[in-house]
């Protein structure tokens, strides 16, 4: 976990499949207030792309991607 992000909610997609992770990050950001940060936690290698280019996409921040031990940590903030 990345010790200069501190997320307000985690989603724990671990061991869901494309576009599992995706879906369940974009469910979550519709159920949160702007400026929320969430962590999405994923073991799918795709997400480290999707995520960023759906985050850009749709005007959110991508704060960071991290490669944790078999899965990533990715930070987004709600715009």
């Amino acid at each position: 976990m990345s010790n200069q992000i501190k997320a307000d909610v985690t989603v724990d997609a671990r061991g869901a499949a494309c576009p599992g992770p995706l879906m369940d990050l974009i469910g979550k950001v519709k159920t949160v207030e702007s400026g929320t940060i969430i962590e999405l936690l994923t073991e799918d290698t795709g997400s480290k792309n999707d995520v960023p280019a759906w985050a850009a996409k749709a005007g959110h921040e991508l704060l960071d991607v991290i490669e944790e031990d078999g899965y990533w940590a990715i930070y987004v903030e709600k715009a």
